[in-house]
Parts: C-alpha cells; structure tokens; sequence
C-alpha cells in the first residue's frame, strides 16, 4: 500500500501523522542553536581618546561632543552612541548593513583628522577600531589599596597587569586602567 493511498483511505491518520511532523518541527526549530542562525554583524566603527585627569563632564563637551559632530554627517550612519567617563571616551558609530566597513572606517578617520585639532593638547590621539557588535568585556579588575594611592596603583597595573594579561589567547582589547585608592 502506497502513501497516498494510505492517506485517502485514513483520513484520520494522515492528520495525525502530519500534526506529528509540525510538532517535531517545531520542537527542533526552538531547540536550533544560534550558530545555525547566519551572522550578520552590523559595521560598527568605535574611537576611543584618552585625557588623563579629566572629569566625565570635561570629557563629554571637550571630546565626545566633538567626535559625535564631527561623525554625524557620514553617509550610512545608523546609530551613534557614546560613553564618557573619567579620563575616557568612547563613541560608537554603527552603519547600516549595507556599508562597507572598511569604507565606513577610513571616512571615520577622514572625518576625525579634521577635527583633531579641536580636542585638548594633553589628550591622546583618538584611537579608531573596527568592532563586532557583539563584544562586550567579560572581566574588570579592580585595585584598591590602603597604602598606594592612584598614580601607584595606575602605575602597578600598567607594569605588572597589562603586558601579562594581553597576551592571553582570546583577549582582544585591554583598557587603560582606572583605578581608585581606598581612603577609609
């Protein structure tokens, strides 16, 4: 006996056996891990510029604010999102899917060149990277001390923390530390 034969004779069996295949298919469509899914990361293109002793407020009007002016006008821009704290700002430029991101990457540095001159003397150059939208830090130390204070334990951490810990398999980016003595 045929399938089909089987089906016009047993309606009823047809039906379950078809509700049988829908569920499993959808059992197994929840179950389907997202390394199956295609990967699709949007261009993101970040800038960070360091000014030591600067407050966050200085660092979002002298340096952020800027940057984000100055990358405001890029064709393809999506979303531009910036982060400003002590002696560090980050501003993240995500372009549409359609973007090439090395061409999205050297307008940021076309357009940032322009505007260098108009960040602090004291701070650092900015510092532009390709990024996966994805990558988020998986580990922040911190130091606290009773008997250094923060340019020692800065200086702590740039010696002894920063060189081992880059050369570590799978560490793509090591911050600038931050670092506070306890006063108590």
């Amino acid at each position: 006996m045929r399938l089909p034969d089987l089906a016009i004779k047993r309606p009823v069996l047809a039906i379950v056996f078809s509700a049988v295949l829908v569920l499993f298919g959808l059992i197994s469509y929840q179950s389907l891990s997202v390394r199956e899914y295609p990967d699709i990361d949007s261009p993101i293109v970040s800038i960070q510029t360091a000014y030591r002793g600067a407050s966050a407020e200085i660092i979002e009007s002298q340096i952020t604010q800027v940057i984000e002016d100055a990358v405001a006008g890029i064709s393809g821009v999506e979303r531009i999102s910036s982060t400003s704290r002590e002696e560090y700002s980050t501003v993240s430029v995500e372009f549409t899917l359609s973007r090439d991101i090395e061409s999205a990457t050297n307008d940021v540095r076309d357009r940032i060149s322009r505007v260098v001159n108009q960040l602090p003397a004291e701070a650092d150059p900015p510092s532009i990277s390709k990024s996966e939208s994805d990558a988020r830090p998986i580990l922040w130390l911190s130091l606290t001390s009773d008997r250094f204070n923060q340019l020692e334990l800065t200086d702590y951490a740039e010696r002894n923390l920063i060189d081992p810990l880059s050369t570590v398999d799978g560490v793509a980016h090591i911050r600038p530390p931050l670092c506070h003595a306890n006063l108590a």
